[in-house]
């Protein structure tokens, strides 16, 4: 079963994928409830997370149910045993895991989307550096950036930045919480050889907080991907992204220029956002238009444009 469904999906999505000369695709995710693993393609390495469940094994049996189907992926996918990194993940709302280290291995490697070079790794953390389901938004900014401020909020590892900058922004701005992941945003700039002090910043803060100290009218272009809940230590308040959408989103409409725009999106499955409370000239959904061709009917995120 698992077997036929993945000689299935990677002539299809695969096809698709070298169509479009796309090297980072998901090819499968829960697509059989007796096999819930998500598998990833970097390249010519698998990313492959199992979601945990309650299977009614015993341990030296989930063993060997995982070595039989990775033996599977390896002869269908032709991938080696070496290139597939295996992680065990938690099924609940948001960015999986987004800040958890797993170990010390530091496994990292270039990957390139739309010509651009991203630095992942897939050993060390839960996600690998690089969120596949935006891939289609990302070149939207690209394509709109150009001569323009662009900030980034809750940036992760910068991969909108390196979009804006690749675009022909005139300033990026990337702001995290993470020490860690603005360092990472660095590298992934300096790969693409767009680094440039004088156009670029990278900001540790609170995003709640620091978008209450800039100046009205700062920037042309926003993108705005948060967390659906935090509560971290280094923050001022806890983050609920229901609760505080229109809060964000308002503070954003502040400093955004006449007609400047803000890509707002959350994996908050029951998400609704309140427009009515948005200070906006217009908010619209535009979560299939930015769907990638790997994410279609399984994609648990909303994207919406706002305009000032």
């Amino acid at each position: 079963m698992f077997r036929n469904r993945l000689v299935k999906l990677f002539r299809h999505t695969g096809k698709q994928a070298r169509k479009q000369g796309v090297s980072c695709y998901r090819l499968y995710d829960h697509d059989l409830p007796e096999f819930p693993f998500c598998i990833e393609f970097y390249g010519d390495r698998l990313y492959v997370a199992e979601y945990k469940r309650r299977h009614n094994l015993l341990e030296e049996e989930h063993e060997i149910w995982i070595e039989k189907s990775l033996e599977v992926m390896m002869e269908i996918l032709e991938v080696s045993r070496e290139n597939i990194f295996l992680k065990l993940r938690q099924r609940k709302a948001g960015r999986l895991g987004q800040y958890q280290k797993l170990d010390a291995t530091l496994h990292e490697f270039v990957v390139q989307e739309n010509g651009l070079q991203f630095i992942v790794n897939l050993s060390d953390y839960l996600d690998t550096g690089l969120f596949l389901d935006h891939r289609v938004t990302r070149q939207l900014v690209r394509e709109q950036s150009g001569g323009k401020k662009v900030l980034n909020l809750f940036a992760y590892t910068g991969s909108f930045s390196v979009y804006a900058a690749a675009g022909g922004a005139d300033q990026v701005a990337t702001v995290d919480l993470s020490k860690t992941y603005l360092a990472w945003a660095e590298r992934n700039m300096k790969a693409n050889d767009f680094y440039d002090a004088a156009k670029q910043s990278f900001v540790h803060a609170d995003v709640k907080q620091y978008l209450k100290g800039i100046p009205a009218a700062s920037y042309d272009l926003i993108v705005m991907d948060p967390p659906t809940f935090s509560n971290s230590k280094r923050m001022e308040t806890f983050l609920d992204i229901q609760a505080d959408h229109v809060e964000l989103v308002n503070d954003c409409m502040n400093i955004l220029k006449p007609g400047g725009v803000l890509y707002f999106s959350t994996n908050l499955r029951d998400f609704v956002i309140d427009a009515g409370r948005i200070n906006a000239a217009s908010v619209k959904d535009i979560t299939r238009a930015t769907t990638p061709f790997d994410f279609e009917g399984k994609l648990f995120r909303y994207c919406f444009r706002i305009n000032k």
